[in-house]
């Protein structure tokens, strides 16, 4: 019996039990690795918790609950139950007298391998330009070829011009495709493939072959580098066009039927310096798989980088007549990860200069809060886990002193949430996403110090997403217990299939207790790509695991 019907069959079994569960125990609803933490929190009066073998209904280990503490944000007192002795594989629940018992929850070396797949999968089903189909759980998600007529310089004085602007992801709910999302997305699966490739490289994402020769993994990412090529505005200029989008979001229909005429902008240097990054990263990753396709990513990158050095001004696009999104921000630290990359890439001295000119500058040097506005700690992130000499050691050490005070915030805001959040305290629209992508901070912080503790953070973002939360629900479609429904995606909502598209992480609430599962609020319910990578850089840190890190 393979791995992925093995995983199937168990979350069969845990749904078969999710009616008898009582709501006020929240946990990890995919389940916990064996030598990792195991928490789950109660938000009922206890004392005493037995965790049960599911098969024979026998208890296997006993505990006592912590002393209660109350979070006014959630206006709950709650209690943790800490199960981290238990490593036996196996599938158990939680049973509190008083209280109830727990749904569910399996104990296994690949208890996240199915997520991933599912939500690294869901990159395919988000392609624009192609047909896709897919299935999950007995039902199949389908679209026809969409958006073929991509797209058309804005010129609203003039005639309109055609240019190939085919291919890519859909951006979010929406389908629109934007260069700077797109980067930060890329960049972060990159970096999934370069920390977690030894685990990545034999993934099965049954995919089409529109890469041959690439790994699953690399062949998706390849889908939208693809299509990044094809927003530069000439093969000798180096500048990048922004966006391409309708100039006004469409209703709920299917991309096929979205039939609005489509929208370049103008270029901007935050584009331009993104995609330089992106580019470099994709000439080193793809070199052993088609050194012709990364010797033009490199090309395409030197022509940027070039431009950029030519032009030290930020211009932006120029986004008039356009109601999409903006994705638009200062490019200072765009170009600082642009350095970095090209650095990485060719060893070049020249662009080790530029990034250190830079991160001197920076202060802080690691953000504990990143998104894609301000991208600095991706370059922050290649300079210091690189293996390449000439480095500057003071700039260094401080990086690495700022790396790990950041991580260390993280822990310290983790354990003062109730629920183990390591963003205690702050919400906003798609915070679910900077939840995930801390976990880089603190995979980063565990590569220069190996200390435990901050993979046992990570292993706190996974838990707080899948079901240790306020909601005592999965935050990613189709996965966990109690999932979202109704996400504001406009393939969900037009498909006339009542579950939603699988695995996408939405975005959460704005404040600790609105968010609403409903198709209509974009604020808390929306998917978008940069959150959906850094749930894809998560989970990858677990994938297939045989032992602790």
């Amino acid at each position: 019996m393979n791995l992925r019907l093995i995983v199937l069959l168990c979350m069969i079994s845990v749904l078969s039990r999710i009616n008898a569960a009582d709501s006020d125990i929240r946990l990890n609803s995919l389940g916990f690795l064996p030598g990792m933490p195991k928490k789950a929190v109660i938000i009922s009066e206890c004392s005493d918790f037995s965790v049960i073998d599911a098969s024979t209904g026998q208890p296997v280990l006993q505990g006592t609950a912590a002393a209660p503490r109350y979070q006014e944000d959630v206006n709950q007192t709650v209690r943790a139950a800490d199960f981290s002795l238990l490593t036996k594989p196996g599938i158990y629940f939680l049973d509190v007298p008083d209280v109830g018992r727990s749904i569910d929850f399996q104990i296994s070396n690949h208890v996240f391998d199915f997520a991933l797949y599912t939500t690294m999968r869901g990159f395919y089903m988000l392609r624009c330009g192609t047909a896709v189909k897919g299935e999950h759980q007995g039902q199949v998600f389908q679209h026809a070829p969409c958006h073929m007529d991509d797209g058309w310089l804005y010129r609203p004085d003039s005639d309109l011009i055609q240019r190939d602007g085919t291919g890519g992801w859909h951006d979010a709910g929406d389908y629109g495709k934007y260069v700077t999302n797109a980067c930060l997305t890329a960049g972060t699966l990159f970096l999934a493939w370069e920390h977690f490739q030894d685990r990545l490289e034999h993934l099965s994402l049954d995919l089409p072959e529109t890469a041959p020769g690439y790994p699953d993994f690399l062949k998706e990412i390849k889908w939208e580098t693809d299509w990044l090529l094809k927003m530069a505005v000439a093969e000798d200029s180096g500048k990048v066009l922004h966006k391409l989008t309708r100039l006004k979001f469409s209703g709920f229909i299917m991309p096929e039927d979205d039939h609005e005429k489509r929208y370049f902008t103008d270029w901007s240097t935050e584009a331009t310096a993104d995609f330089a990054a992106v580019m470099a990263m994709s000439a080193r990753i793809f070199m052993p798989y088609d050194s012709v396709y990364a010797n033009r990513c490199l090309e395409a990158a030197n022509r940027s980088y070039l431009f950029l050095k030519m032009h030290p001004e930020n211009k932006r696009a120029n986004m008039d007549g356009f109601r999409t999104g903006v994705y638009a921000s200062g490019d200072y630290d765009d170009r600082l990860w642009a350095a970095a990359e090209m650095w990485k890439t060719t060893n070049d001295d020249q662009y080790l200069s530029d990034f250190e000119i830079h991160a001197r500058e920076a202060s802080p040097k690691i953000e504990r809060v990143f998104d894609w506005p301000n991208l600095q700690n991706l370059g922050m992130f290649t300079y210091l886990l690189s293996e390449q000499s000439g480095r500057d050691s003071i700039l260094m050490n401080t990086i690495q002193e700022d790396l790990v005070l950041t991580a260390d915030s993280l822990l310290y805001f983790g354990k003062m949430d109730v629920y183990g959040r390591t963003l205690a305290g702050k919400y906003w629209w798609g915070c679910n996403g900077v939840v995930a992508r801390q976990s880089l901070i603190l995979y980063a912080a565990y590569r220069i110090s190996s200390e435990s503790k901050y993979i046992s953070a990570m292993i706190d973002i996974v838990d707080h997403l899948f079901g240790q939360n306020y909601y005592g629900r999965s935050y990613v479609t189709g996965l966990g217990h109690l999932p979202p429904m109704c996400p504001h995606d406009r393939r969900s909502g037009a498909d006339g299939i009542d579950s939603p598209w699988p695995g996408y992480l939405v975005g959460g609430g704005e404040t600790a207790t609105d968010w609403m599962d409903d198709q209509g609020d974009f604020r808390t319910n929306e998917i978008a790509i940069n959150w959906q990578a850094a749930l894809v850089y998560a989970l990858a840190a677990f994938y297939n695991i045989q032992s602790q890190l």
